[in-house]
């Protein structure tokens, strides 16, 4: 029997407890990345909307991956291009990659299709329409969480003043050690592209050096649009180092199972494995193809969502090299069937590639090597054959061959019988997947799960208006104040002085002492003569 005024207090007790629900929730702003960029930042604003915040996407009316969402608001803005330059544009830009790859960043920017960056860079304009600004103003927004890709999210962060969430792999040259003050020696942290390990010769450490110096004195000239589009909003002359140094926390889908250990800030925190979730049944289709595949198992094959289509000879090398396996192999691809297509090669549009990873029955995964794939394959254990194209995808596989989970293959080189024993190697020599299982231990090893880490931070930055006591002193200095180089000086001219005063003091004892003498014996010999 309940106690007498219980049924009273009941309704008393879940309000409160509505009402400290709701007073702790706050209001966030969106500004995302598109392609596969946003597939991990969308999994962290709903878990934002199930806590009750208040969240709003501003996203380009044309794109292809950003969708409308029954659970957060969208605000979406007019561009000057359409979907078919898109297309065009990044068909452009794979084309330059399926022909030869950079190995260093200033190669990449330098030689990249300068349209298709321009299209992300150009769109910044137009979010910052009156009517859409006036909006975002009057909502009195608590954070704003951004890919700084296209940087437009850190012009919108600094426009308005709010407390910055990046989410992000890296950033293109050397702005994230310089936006967090973050020290990186060139000694052991190698600069990307180079697919250099922490452990470099002589010979990569002059590569390192040189590449970093080009970084200095390039990338400035490959922002230019976007540091002018926002000068142009401010009134007043922007650079690099004001847009990434406002950030607040700097979300980095990365852990030191995949990176090299090497030195991070306080506000820098690493959430590797976010896109990870626990695999859910196949439909019937797939599971059909899977309990087909026999006691051989699968290989799942994926170049990512952004890639569509392979150029026809290198398809047909492939296929080939497939054809010659027992594994069934289940082939994202959308583009033109390959003529030499084998029995055990299935072509779909779509595959739920998490989900076929953590079925018992994959043997191997065919990765571009992009960090979604990548702790995909980490966490289910599934030792990887990767075909790298561009950007971060070279030193992720790096990384992971090091480490014994895979095998890298050239794509531009590679032949049919490359992949054939890549593919022979990581199924059949078990280092392989023993070496992927303790990786993937590791990772899974952890006090918070990624992606509830991501949350927490985000509404740390949220509650406190961002994360200044996080902020490095570093940020107030000058490069010679930061260097010590005044000091140094300073200490280089009393030592130098103290030398001086004792040289001069020696000098002058020196003459006393023998000086007197000396002059006296060549006056006695003169007379004597």
């Amino acid at each position: 029997m309940a106690p007498a005024g219980f049924p009273g207090l009941l309704p008393l007790c879940l309000g409160l407890l509505l009402a400290s629900g709701f007073a702790q929730a706050g209001k966030l702003l969106v500004v995302p990345m598109d392609g596969s960029y946003w597939f991990t930042m969308k999994s962290i604003v709903e878990k934002l909307t199930q806590k009750g915040h208040e969240v709003v996407v501003v996203m380009p009316e044309v794109s292809w991956q950003l969708g409308n969402s029954l659970n957060f608001t969208v605000k979406t803005y007019s561009t000057s291009h359409t979907r078919e330059d898109l297309d065009h544009e990044f068909k452009v830009f794979m084309d330059i990659h399926w022909k030869t790859q950079k190995e260093r960043i200033v190669s990449l920017l330098s030689s990249s299709s300068p349209g298709f960056f321009e299209l992300f860079v150009n769109h910044c304009r137009n979010l910052f329409n009156k009517k859409l600004v006036d909006y975002i103003k009057q909502s009195s927004f608590d954070a704003v969480i951004l890919d700084p890709f296209d940087l437009c999210g850190l012009v919108v962060a600094k426009y308005l003043s709010l407390p910055s969430v990046v989410l992000t792999r890296g950033v293109f040259c050397h702005y994230l050690e310089e936006g967090t003050q973050c020290p990186s020696p060139l000694s052991y942290v190698p600069r990307g592209l180079l697919r250099f390990t922490d452990t470099m010769t002589f010979k990569e450490r002059v590569w390192n050096f040189i590449s970093y110096m080009e970084e200095r004195a390039f990338c400035p000239y490959f922002f230019k649009t976007a540091v002018d589009i926002a000068s142009e909003l401010f009134q007043t002359p922007v650079t690099m180092y004001d847009l990434f140094s406002q950030v607040s926390i700097w979300l980095l889908h990365t852990d030191f199972v995949l990176e090299f250990p090497r030195p991070v800030m306080p506000n820098m925190v690493l959430t590797g494995g976010i896109n990870c979730h626990q695999g859910k049944p196949l439909s019937k289709e797939f599971e059909a193809y899977v309990n087909a595949s026999g006691e051989h198992g699968i290989v799942v094959f994926s170049l990512g969502s952004m890639v569509s289509e392979i150029p026809e000879k290198k398809a047909m090398e492939i296929a080939e090299a497939l054809g010659r396996i027992p594994q069934t192999v289940l082939w994202r691809y959308t583009g033109s069937r390959p003529s030499n297509l084998a029995k055990n090669t299935i072509l779909v549009k779509w595959l739920p590639q998490n989900d076929l990873l953590g079925h018992p029955k994959a043997r191997a995964f065919i990765t571009h090597s992009g960090s979604h794939g990548i702790y995909e394959g980490i966490c289910n254990a599934v030792p990887m054959v990767m075909m790298p194209l561009f950007g971060d995808q070279m030193d992720n596989a790096k990384r992971m061959e090091t480490r014994g989970a895979g095998v890298t293959l050239n794509v531009l080189e590679m032949t049919a019988d490359d992949l054939e024993n890549a593919l022979k190697a990581v199924i059949n020599d078990k280092s392989y997947k023993e070496n992927v299982t303790r990786l993937s231990r590791l990772h899974k090893d952890r006090p918070i799960e990624p992606l509830d880490l991501a949350v927490f931070w985000v509404e740390f930055v949220m509650r406190h208006k961002g994360a200044p006591h996080l902020r490095p002193a570093a940020h107030d200095l000058t490069w010679y104040q930061y260097h010590s180089l005044d000091v140094i000086g300073f200490l280089l001219a009393i030592v130098l002085t103290v030398v001086f005063i004792v040289f001069k003091c020696c000098a002058y004892g020196f003459r006393k002492c023998f000086g007197k003498k000396g002059q006296v014996k060549k006056t006695h010999k003169s007379k004597t003569h």
